[in-house]
């Protein structure tokens, strides 16, 4: 047994710490199952001043059985999770239960796997901080009394197997408030007039000058009434202004601008950046990726600096270090950078080469000179009117960091003119122009744009809600719970008027754009959306933005020792747990109810609401005779807040008759596992993103009846007359047999074509006897 025990979260990482070490140290990745510990089988001891009790599943026992003989015969017992407030708290817990020797266990952390950082750690042992583990634990604590507490409160009032979370509520919240600015919004129109001018050069060719009005008009008979001015109107140079203007590169990664650029440049969830970002961490490749601090170390400055003159001059070297502007920055104390700035490229898969690459170039940026640019802003008057024509161009004196990168952003002006760097011919100040065309284009205003997961993670920071750690769980929980969905969405026609004055005469012409369209943009469901209500009404401090802000800070508060951690906590569950009480005392049954109107047909009224199963329309109610109402989802891209009456009626047109096949009814109906067609009492699914049951017509329900009756005899291998019940079937995972509606495994190696009945009996004797149900 080795003398040294290193304890780390996962192989990855131990093997490229195992690197660096010798032979005296056995580096073992069985934390993750203490860290399950500290994640998964964590409960709170409410009465014993909120401590942490451990439920160790068998599975786990093993392995911590194990990491206590191992620990017992090494010499020194290192513990090196990661160095955030979740790898302290990780640490401890590992004491704790591991029963560890505290004279022989050290705690060493490193924000980079490289020899170097590793044997400074081991040189450079530190205790536990406890101030730390309190600070995680708090926030481990306050998240699990909320969950705990209030999720069985939307199980009764809302819906079945619903959760809440503190963190995550305040996130879909966010999401619901701009859906419903977005459903709310009333579009304006205005007109913008823009001009192409002709330029004479010195050697006789003409080069156009692009120009936008300063100045829109609201109505069409305004943009007009400007461009019968134009006719008779002449145009000349006003004014020339030139301006030098500087770029400054942005910061070294952090988590969050990380998971932002990732998401822009690359494609990235937040989820996929993170786990892509791990694997480079653990293979030593960047420094450790859950940070909110801008900091660079002098060896990773002088490192770059050499990159840079290497690579481009001295011209271009502009050191810098940064200073971390969010409050209580906590993490690692370094920014994301890789750990050899020196190597422009790493192996590893596409992803990891992509997203190193991403890295490498705004660490070296970082340390690069300001881009020099110049600001052209022409302005042409019109001799009959004050209004002018202006026209912006911009040139790169000296591009500098922008040599090797840009940062982007989330959303892109669609009124803007280009990017800004086009370059305007030469002019001078009471030069007469002649005009080639001038357009008055009808625009509109533009309605909020929904988050995306980068913009939602900017929007969490910019609020203090959350921390480096917590951004991509949360994300990640929202959309899994069924809150929200990340999902592209079609856009719509729409009509818009175009003047052009051109050659004296004006035309008017009406096109058609398509606008709305969305990509990998977050959507609250329906069930988001009640729940977010329900929970604002009678839950409103947890929701509370600020409340969730004023947390975090305790939290920050607690890590350095200003607070103590089970006080902030007894603060904040008396009241709660009120809150609670009273909630479920006094709250109404939430189902997000809407009464659209009144059914012509049949006079009974139309509801849409939440059920049992998701979001539905009720036609009617329960009557005294005893008559039910009839009930039909929503389809796909219909929402309780926006479905009208006539699109709510439709639904209830089936179950749909569409003929006769075989002297046999053909129905289309929606069923618990999606829309189908019954013949002849058999059913064949629609196939999907392809058929509509409300639109499918005879001749294709014959077609996929036909198309099931073939896949059916193909995957028929044999029959027995004696038994007409069992069959001998090809399936998707092999052959089996189906008897008396149950399946029974044919045993590997054996040929389905050559059992005979009494083998295929055998099967089904000797087969697996069912499970008893479990009792309630």
């Amino acid at each position: 047994m080795s003398e040294n025990l290193v304890i780390v979260e996962s192989p990855a990482k131990a093997k490229t710490i195992e690197r660096f070490l010798g032979s005296d140290y056995l580096v073992t990745s069985s934390m993750g199952h203490i860290r399950d510990l500290e994640k998964k089988d964590f409960g709170i001891d409410i009465e014993n001043n909120f401590q942490p009790k451990y439920i160790v599943s068998p599975d786990k026992k093993k392995i911590v059985t194990e990491l206590k003989k191992q620990a017992k015969a090494a010499r020194t017992v290192w513990i090196a999770s990661d160095e955030d407030r979740e790898g302290e708290a990780i640490a401890w817990h590992l004491q704790q239960v591991l029963k560890l020797d505290p004279a022989k266990t050290k705690r060493i952390v490193f924000h980079e796997i490289t020899k170097d950082a590793i044997l400074k750690a081991i040189e450079n042992p530190r205790p536990i901080n406890v101030n730390l583990v309190n600070a995680q634990q708090a926030r481990r604590v306050l998240d699990r009394i909320v969950g705990f507490e209030v999720s069985p409160v939307l199980w009764k009032k809302v819906k079945p197997s619903l959760s809440a979370g503190r963190v995550q509520s305040v996130a879909v919240r966010l999401i619901v408030e701009r859906e419903r600015e977005i459903i709310n919004f009333n579009s304006q129109s205005n007109y913008r007039v823009s001009a192409i001018f002709l330029v004479p050069g010195e050697n006789g060719n003409v080069t156009e000058l692009k120009a936008e009005l300063n100045k829109r008009f609201e109505t069409k008979g305004e943009a007009q009434a400007f461009l019968e001015k134009c006719r008779t109107a002449e145009f000349s140079i006003a004014d020339i202004v030139k301006k030098p203007s500087k770029r400054t590169p942005a910061a070294p990664f952090i988590t969050s601008t990380l998971q932002q650029e990732a998401s822009r440049k690359l494609g990235f969830s937040v989820s996929q950046t993170m786990a892509v970002a791990q694997r480079l961490y653990e293979a030593g490749k960047i420094t450790y990726m859950r940070t909110d601090s801008v900091n660079l170390s002098g060896l990773a400055i002088n490192t770059a600096k050499s990159k840079i003159i290497a690579l481009h001059g001295e011209e271009y070297l502009k050191t810098r270090q940064y200073k971390t502007k969010a409050k209580g920055a906590q993490e690692a104390h370094e920014a994301i950078r890789p750990t050899y700035i020196d190597q422009e490229e790493v192996d590893g898969s596409a992803q990891e080469k992509r997203l190193y690459e991403l890295i490498w170039k705004r660490t070296i940026a970082s340390q690069m000179s300001d881009a020099k640019l110049e600001r052209t802003t022409v302005s042409i008057k019109i001799s009959n009117t004050t209004e002018l024509f202006q026209a912006t161009g911009e040139i790169i004196k000296f591009d500098g960091f922008l040599r090797v990168y840009m940062e982007s952003t989330d959303h892109e002006d669609e009124n803007s003119n280009g990017n800004g760097k086009a370059l305007l011919p030469p002019v001078e100040v009471n030069q007469q122009l002649r005009t080639n065309l001038i357009e008055a284009t009808e625009r509109f205003t533009q309605k909020p744009p929904r988050y995306t997961e980068a913009s939602l993670v900017k929007k969490l920071e910019e609020q203090g809600i959350g921390r480096p750690s917590t951004y991509a769980p949360i994300i990640t929980t929202v959309q899994n719970r069924g809150y929200v969905v990340k999902e592209d969405r079609p856009g719509v026609d729409r009509d818009f008027t175009q003047l052009t004055l051109t050659d004296n005469e004006i035309s008017v012409k009406t096109k058609t754009e398509v606008t709305g369209t969305e990509k990998s943009k977050l959507f609250p469901t329906d069930v988001g959306m009640v729940v977010n209500d329900f929970l604002i009404k009678y839950f409103d401090k947890i929701m509370d933005l600020n409340f969730t802000a004023k947390v975090e800070v305790e939290f920050d508060e607690i890590a350095i020792g200003g607070r103590a951690w089970n006080e902030m906590i007894g603060q904040f569950y008396k009241p709660f747990h009120q809150n609670v009480e009273n909630a479920l005392e006094v709250s109404e049954r939430a189902k997000g109810e809407r009464h659209l109107g009144t059914d012509p047909a049949t006079e009974l009224p139309v509801y849409v609401k939440i059920g049992r199963y998701g979001p539905l329309a009720q036609l009617g109610e329960v009557t005294e005779d005893g008559e039910k109402p009839k009930f039909a989802s929503l389809r796909s891209g219909q929402h309780l807040e926006t479905i009208t009456l006539e699109e709510a009626l439709e639904l209830f047109k089936l179950p749909r008759e569409l003929g006769e096949y075989e002297n046999k009814k053909v129905t289309v109906a929606i069923g618990r596992f999606g829309p189908y067609v019954r013949h002849d009492s058999k059913f064949v699914s629609l196939e999907k993103n392809v058929d509509d049951p409300y639109t499918v017509g005879l001749d294709r329900a014959i077609e996929l009846i036909e198309a099931k009756r073939e896949k059916d005899r193909k995957a028929l291998i044999k029959t027995f007359d004696q038994e007409p019940e069992l069959r001998i079937l090809e399936g998707r995972w092999g052959p089996y047999i189906s008897y008396k509606k149950k399946n029974y495994k044919i045993p590997k190696g054996t040929e389905a074509e050559k059992l005979e009945l009494a083998d295929c009996m055998k099967i089904i004797e000797e087969g697996p006897k069912p499970k008893k149900g479990r009792k309630k």
